[in-house]
């Protein structure tokens, strides 16, 4: 008898001990497996008050009141840039679109032509089509104009539908709701097979979807100012990049693409803490870096607004300003709005850290500034005092130098057509590093509404002989368009038609 119980009792620790241990590996095996497993569908809450945003590594930062990354650790941070490195062979290329009827800008053409590089990217598709855009327009009928110039616009939404019968996925997120209330592009792509989902950013963050950007086959990048308009090809100046054979920079964009396409879902709302699989090692303090062609390159991705920054991912806001804070010698920059304020809030408010960023390296470092903005006939001409006010600031006897222009495009006979012939760019060039974004620069557009950024340095590894790095090739366009007719200083602005200063 006693040596019966003695072996049950011997039994019973030993199945209790195999099942402790199949617990424990279980344990451990959802703890490395679960943060690759996409989930299908984040519902979990955030507090609209939070203003705890998790910066690279899990280091806690905090935003001041106005939004602004907090002083002392962006200087802190600052010199402390690494970089990682992976097998790809990635290659960065300049693309813009010139509006039809202007010839000084089209003779000088320094970048390849964005339709051309939008074909050439779905020929070359295999696989998969990722688009995000604010909104879809690729027809005259959209917004009813019969005008010649939609065809390259018809052209791209009759090769996305190809897309389709060669079994290429395509799918898109879009904002909702929606500038193009009368397009039927996505109804006819959705027809054919393509997966559609419509972002309630109004609901979610009281902004918009403004993010423009593709991802072909998991390799290849389209990042701009251009929608999915067809005004963006022949109607709206529009600057933007191609990156060719970047794995790791396409499947880094596709985290960001994936935070829209989750949050799509019916019901879904912004979680808290993103889960791992979101997360990004590739970021301001941690570029990617790739050496080709003799041409040192590093390179991430910014985004907004904070609620939408997974762990690792550099908030644009933060992009955007250590761009303009590691300039040294010069600073040139185009962007179709420039407001110190917010633009979609009322009563409106007074939000200056951009404009303090730029009085601050004008000031204390002496860096040349010269600002491009677009003026059109839907424009807003509040923003002249603030641009003046910046421009004030210039005192040749202390070396300060902010000087603006602004850039209207003859409308010429193209006055059919809405929305149309402004400059739609959305850039800065230092001596350093190119800043590539999406959004206008106003608070609105970096705290509630959702867009990418592109923040590229490029050196060449041959001191002896030199290639043009793409800090060359931006500053060459933004010069070319600087020095262009269509370029007016601020105090020859009465008496220009073609701009809302008299509207």
């Amino acid at each position: 008898m006693g040596v019966d119980r003695t072996s049950k009792v011997a039994s019973k620790i030993q199945i209790i001990g195999a099942l402790s241990v199949i617990w424990l590996l279980a344990i451990v095996f959802m703890h490395f497996v679960r943060p690759i497993i996409l989930p299908p569908v984040l519902n979990l809450g955030v507090e609209k008050d939070e203003v705890l945003i998790y910066g690279p590594w899990g280091n806690e930062r905090r935003f001041t009141e106005e939004g602004q990354p907090n002083r002392e650790e962006l200087e802190k941070e600052e010199g402390e840039e690494d970089v990682w490195s992976y097998n790809d062979s990635c290659k960065f290329v300049l693309v813009e679109s010139i509006p039809q009827d202007l010839p000084y800008i089209s003779a000088r053409s320094a970048a390849q032509p964005l339709i051309q590089s939008w074909m050439e990217l779905l020929d070359s598709a295999q696989d998969s089509v990722h688009i995000a855009s604010y909104y879809w327009s690729l027809t005259g009928p959209d917004i009813g104009v019969n005008d010649s110039s939609s065809q390259p616009g018809e052209e791209l939404l009759g090769k996305l539908e190809t897309l389709l019968a060669r079994n290429v996925s395509l799918t898109i997120a879009t904002s909702d709701p929606t500038l193009a209330v009368n397009s039927t592009d996505l109804e006819v792509l959705m027809g054919k097979g393509a997966q559609v989902r419509k972002v309630p950013m109004k609901h979610l963050t009281h902004g918009v979807l403004h993010s423009k950007f593709w991802i072909v086959d998991m390799k290849h990048v389209y990042l701009g100012s251009a929608n999915m308009d067809w005004r963006s090809l022949t109607q709206v100046k529009e600057l933007g990049v191609v990156i060719y054979n970047c794995s790791s920079l396409a499947s880094d964009l596709e985290k960001t693409f994936q935070t829209y396409w989750v949050l799509g879902v019916p019901g879904a709302t912004i979680p808290k803490h993103w889960p791992q699989n979101y997360s990004t090692n590739i970021n301001w303090h941690h570029p990617l870096q790739e050496t080709l062609d003799g041409m040192v390159t590093t390179a991430y991705f910014s985004a907004s607004p904070p609620t939408f920054c997974p762990r690792g991912r550099t908030k644009d806001l933060e992009a955007l300003l250590s761009v303009i804070r590691g300039a040294e010698d010069f600073l040139y920059a185009s962007v179709m709005e420039y407001f110190p304020t917010s633009r979609f809030e009322h009563p409106i408010r007074y939000w200056p850290v951009i404009d303090n960023a730029l009085r601050e390296v004008a000031f204390n470092r002496h860096v040349l500034i010269h600002l491009l903005i677009s003026c059109g006939k839907n424009s807003d001409p509040s923003m002249f005092p603030y641009l003046r006010s910046l421009q004030a600031l210039t005192n040749p006897q202390t070396n300060i130098t902010i000087e603006v222009k602004i850039f209207i495009i003859p409308v010429g006979n193209h006055s059919n057509i809405p929305y149309s012939r402004v400059s739609h760019s959305k850039y800065a060039v230092t001596e350093k590093k190119v800043y590539l974004g999406t959004s206008n620069w106003s608070e609105d557009y970096f705290t509630n509404t959702a867009g990418v950024g592109l923040v590229i340095n490029q050196r060449s590894s041959d001191p002896q002989h030199p290639a043009p790095t793409i800090q060359d090739n931006l500053k060459s366009i933004f010069e070319r368009d600087w020095q262009s007719p269509y370029a007016i200083s601020l105090d020859k602005l009465p008496g220009q038609q073609d701009c809302a200063w008299h509207a």
